[in-house]
């Protein structure tokens, strides 16, 4: 019998790749580590070889696991705009959506487009701005949706995981600017988490630093780094081929990413919908 490509094999892999950790997966996917784990190998037995390598740490992508990767979103994609068209384009209706920088390039390339194709008489407004105030509109009903980021375990009975992340202190690659004193740092603006944590973190390992840069870009921080003017703390999953991973910095915890909805929006079937579209597209 001929090979096939599962789609919830799939599925696992994509978010295994995504979120750097079989465990963080396994909890992410609501599956025990032991069926991740079966998931990847049922998949490499399809692919026909090694598809991850896996350490104490962190996980890689073999050459053939990157060529499955490239070649399988798209089918993903197609596989959910294809379940999306059953329900039909009869539904009516407006959702105002919040997202932090750092995660609005994912939400406008691979989930609005599908949603606004499926549903086109459902009007789409969206927000960016960092995950305390995207919170603090969703509760005064600003927002229907919002993704947030925060510590790992504090989501409330409002709040559905979409992922977890690890974050890590990054530097550039060709410098050593990560042994300055005071130690420079690419930050993003008030009220971010991330930036909460680095600054308290250092703050209670007693090490000094300075803000080079504040800015509600993530590409702003990103390229900072990348310039070898400062270091920052990004998403595993995030670090670019000109940035290097610092070791001996303080332990930052993993984070979760989550999607809060307001009370006022229970019941919505198309913010239903765009949820559901959400919660497949960060399994990815």
């Amino acid at each position: 019998m001929s090979a096939i490509l599962e789609i919830d094999l799939l599925r696992t892999f994509h978010a295994v790749v995504r979120i750097g950790k079989f465990r963080a997966a396994a909890e992410h996917l609501h599956k025990s580590p032991a069926a991740v784990s079966v998931h990847i190998q049922r998949l490499e037995s399809v692919a026909g070889g090694r598809l991850l390598n896996r350490d104490n740490q962190s996980i890689s992508l073999t050459e053939l696991g990157k060529r499955l990767l490239i070649s399988t979103a798209e089918l993903l994609r197609t596989h959910d705009q294809a379940l999306a068209d059953l329900h039909g384009t009869d539904l009516a209706g407006r959702i105002t959506l919040g997202v932090p920088d750092e995660y609005a390039t994912h939400v406008i390339r691979e989930i609005l487009p599908t949603f606004a194709a499926a549903w086109p008489n459902v009007v789409l407004e969206l927000k960016t701005g960092p995950s305390p105030a995207l919170r603090e509109w969703v509760q005064r009903d600003e927002l229907q949706l919002a993704v947030v980021a925060q510590q790992k375990g504090d989501a409330g009975p409002d709040s559905q995981v979409l992922m977890s992340t690890t974050p890590v202190w990054v530097g550039p690659r060709s410098t050593t600017v990560a042994l300055d004193d005071p130690l420079p740092l690419a930050v993003h603006a008030v009220q971010c988490c991330y930036r909460e944590a680095m600054t308290e973190s250092l703050r209670m390992s007693g090490r000094r630093s300075r803000i080079v840069l504040e800015s509600h870009s993530s590409q702003a921080v990103k390229a900072c780094v990348e310039a070898g003017l400062a270091v920052s703390l990004i998403d595993r999953g995030k670090v670019t081929t000109r940035m290097q991973i610092l070791e001996g910095m303080p332990v930052i915890a993993d984070h979760d990413i989550v999607l809060v909805r307001s009370a006022a929006s229970r019941g919505d079937e198309a913010v239903e919908l765009l949820a559901r579209a959400m919660q497949r597209s960060f399994r990815l």
